[in-house]
């Protein structure tokens, strides 16, 4: 296919992403404590392979090198987690200088080189002391994570103008707390659906320290959307489209947009909770103005009414007769249009940031190159996507690749790649792939269009 850039504006962000506890490493150094995910990847069964965040790809000690290559490829945007049991260890008290002394540099060396830092404050490393206290049912946390906030601000805030409070809220409530295939493990739906009020409520409660120290800075959230799709066009799978857009997209954009609760969801949760930790003025604090909205898109949810007449379960269509990547998730670039244009639709204008996309295949080395074409046709096929939101009126403002590099991927350790640098883990030896080539020359061709018009 042909990707007709011209429409994009000078100042588009053309970036990628990463997160602290999949490319950072150094686990125990300069006084960082355990996170949620040092514990659940102990644990024997979590991850795959028994595969840990300990090392990872050793950012923390090749960042240089690391901000060198982000100059090779064309950045002009890097979006980066902070460990918080790096900030703040053990989610309390004042901050920890070394940990702190990290960021201070990374920021630095960023803006040195002409990208913008981007930092997102809280991408899933709870420190493990406060899980211990009770974690993100306690609306105890949503007050620490106030505190953190203020912490890295005061030290970076003078630099550092584009904030991001959560990286996809839903999956460290649901995924976490209720399912337990993430950290930190737990499977009761009622705290699940607990966590994720107090994430909302941290989010409102960073945002507001956020605008008293650095008050240019630019602030948003990013959540992880999906369109979802009936199996059929029967009629008889409308509630089951209607229950999980309301889990999974609905019950963070309401009140984050619009200040409220959607109603049928709070009615779907009726009989895990009786949501009594919503408190008076919650509602108000979750919906600080923001000055944009961050997504991750990755594939749509085809979904059908039980297998049984009558039964309110929902089940997931796993083989639409798509191609798929390499974690077994339809390729859909028709979904990012179609859940933008929700949003475009149900929320009052905002602008949009593509905040993480990308996908995972069974990349090889070979000559010392990574032959990555179906990455490439995925990239470039979703930012058509992004294109056709525009010229559809959506304040469309940027991309950035999920992700720079192939790192710890969670639950499924590192087997699955998602980097359009290639990374040996034994030898910490980086090789951008061919996806990474063209999204430089993207770059390179939208920037030469510029300072050609």
């Amino acid at each position: 296919m042909t990707l007709d850039i011209s429409g994009l504006p000078a100042d588009f962000c053309w970036g990628a992403a990463t997160s602290s506890y999949q490319i950072e490493g150094a686990a125990d150094e300069d006084g960082r404590t355990p996170s949620i995910w040092d514990t659940f990847a102990a644990t024997p069964g979590r991850v795959a392979n028994g595969d840990d965040g300990a090392i990872a790809i050793d950012h923390y000690h090749r960042w240089r090198d690391d901000l060198d290559l982000m100059t090779e490829l064309g950045l002009n945007a890097y979006r980066f987690s902070v460990a918080w049991p790096r900030v703040q260890p053990d989610g309390a008290g004042t901050g920890n200088a070394p940990g702190i002394a990290f960021y201070d540099r990374l920021v630095d060396g960023l803006l040195e080189r002409g990208i913008t830092p981007w930092a997102t404050l809280y991408h899933w490393d709870l420190p493990e002391a406060l899980e211990q206290a009770g974690g993100w049912p306690q609306r105890e946390t949503a007050e620490r994570f106030a505190d953190y906030t203020a912490i890295i601000a005061e030290a970076v805030g003078d630099r550092l103008k584009h904030w991001i409070t959560l990286n996809e809220p839903w999956c460290a409530a649901f995924l976490g707390y209720a399912s337990g295939l993430h950290a930190p493990g737990r499977t009761d739906p009622a705290e699940a659906v607990a966590a994720s009020h107090h994430l909302m409520l941290g989010h409102g409660l960073a945002v507001q320290r956020l605008r008293e120290i650095v008050p240019d800075a630019q602030v948003g959230v990013t959540v992880n959307l999906y369109p979802i799709t009936p199996v059929d066009d029967s009629g008889r799978h409308d509630d089951a489209v209607r229950r999980i857009d309301g889990i999974m997209n609905r019950w963070f954009l309401d009140p984050m947009l619009k200040g409220s609760y959607p109603k049928d969801v709070l009615a779907d949760l009726a009989p895990i909770t009786d949501a009594g930790f919503i408190r008076d003025g919650d509602t108000a604090t979750i919906a600080q103005p923001l000055d944009f909205l961050g997504v991750n898109y990755y594939t749509r949810h085809v979904v059908g009414a039980g297998l049984w007449p009558g039964t309110a379960a929902v089940r997931f269509q796993l083989d639409n007769g798509l191609p798929r990547t390499a974690t077994g998730w339809d390729i859909d670039p028709s979904g990012l249009v179609d859940v933008l244009s929700q949003v475009q639709r149900d929320y009052p204008p905002i602008p949009v940031y593509l905040t993480e996309n990308g996908a995972a295949f069974d990349d090889e080395v070979v000559d010392g190159t990574v032959h990555d074409a179906d990455r490439i046709d995925f990239i470039q096929s979703h930012l058509a996507s992004l294109v056709m939101m525009r010229e559809r009126g959506m304040d469309v403002r940027g991309y950035f690749a999920w992700s720079l590099w192939d790192n710890f991927e969670w639950a499924e350790g590192y087997d699955k790649r998602f980097g359009i640098v290639h990374v040996d883990y034994e030898t910490q030896v980086r090789t951008p792939k061919d996806s990474a080539r063209w999204y430089a020359d993207l770059i390179g061709t939208h920037r030469a269009g510029i300072l050609g018009s």
